[in-house]
């Protein structure tokens, strides 16, 4: 969960996964629309069907109880190498290296390393420097040191050098310009067009078969122009996009597609939805039910 998102977000993602999950067995378990909809407002939803997929391997394969070793980890969908060293260090205490965001910069600091941490050749340093400094005891503690040092002292901007503990080893002469990246690519701009259909009581949404694969998301018009405005416009980020979300209302179709499905407004909290299409959808019943009041009173 810590993985692209803040750790206050995170906490009671956390609580409550495990009161739903409370074991590999109990996730196994589950259904992948379940395990979506505890994640939902979490973002990049390949992580829960990782993790989905690797608690059915775990039950399958290794008796409900996680491999120790690091070569077993990395077989496992979605664990690379950071997470199979975290788990390998924290959960079973083994001296491996750990390299994430705040701990590559401290090395990248300390070094004075002017190679990109993001291409091979810079990764490839920073992990056999971590390699080089690991204790042969107390792995945990120092991984956990190393990266509440980036976290708390040597800090993207202003890092705060006069009360860093290892200043007299560190080679930077300029820290805030380093870790050194390679360029970013451009932030692109996409629309997508969806439609609010309501029939009485019921709403018709369709289930994603791409980037929200699995999800409920209001039904797409890709191929569809229409000269109403809409009548609601947000913007989310997405990776290396910018999306705008453009919602038209729309009269009910003659007929639906096979990954549409009509559901009782009631129902909707319990549906997996990802955050930018649950926020259209709650903002525009809240106003239809407003409007419906206004036009009963008059």
């Amino acid at each position: 969960m810590l993985q692209q998102t803040q750790v206050a977000t995170v906490l009671p993602y956390y609580n409550e996964w495990f009161c739903r999950f409370p074991d590999f067995s109990a996730l196994a378990r589950a259904s992948e629309s379940d395990v979506l909809h505890a994640w939902q407002g979490l973002g990049y939803y390949a992580r829960a069907r990782n993790l989905h997929a690797t608690a059915k391997t775990i039950v399958d394969q290794y008796g409900c109880r996680f491999p120790k070793s690091i070569e077993q980890m990395r077989q496992l969908p979605g664990i690379g190498k950071y997470t199979a060293h975290a788990v390998a260090t924290f959960a079973f205490d083994q001296s491996v290296p750990l390299v994430e965001t705040n701990a590559a910069r401290v090395l990248a600091r300390i070094f004075n390393l002017q190679t990109p941490i993001d291409k091979t050749a810079g990764r490839e340093f920073l992990w056999n420097r971590a390699k080089q400094l690991m204790p042969k005891r107390g792995a945990a503690r120092f991984n956990s040191a190393l990266v509440d040092l980036g976290a708390l002292i040597c800090l993207p901007r202003k890092p705060r050098c006069r009360i860093c503990p290892v200043r007299k080893f560190c080679r930077a002469t300029n820290p805030e310009i380093l870790p050194v990246r390679k360029t970013r690519p451009r932030t692109k701009q996409l629309t997508e067009n969806h439609a609010l259909v309501v029939r009485q009581n019921k709403i018709l949404l369709e289930r994603s078969r791409g980037r929200w694969r699995g999800m409920w998301i209001l039904p797409s018009l890709q191929t569809r122009s229409t000269t109403k405005p809409a009548v609601h416009m947000s913007i989310f980020p997405f990776t290396h996009h910018r999306i705008t979300l453009a919602v038209y209302r729309d009269r009910a179709p003659p007929e639906i597609f096979s990954n549409q499905t009509w559901f009782e407004i009631s129902a909707l909290e319990n549906l997996a939805m990802p955050s930018p299409h649950r926020r259209a959808m709650r903002h525009l019943l809240t106003a239809r039910r407003a409007g419906r009041s206004r036009r009963k009173r008059s």
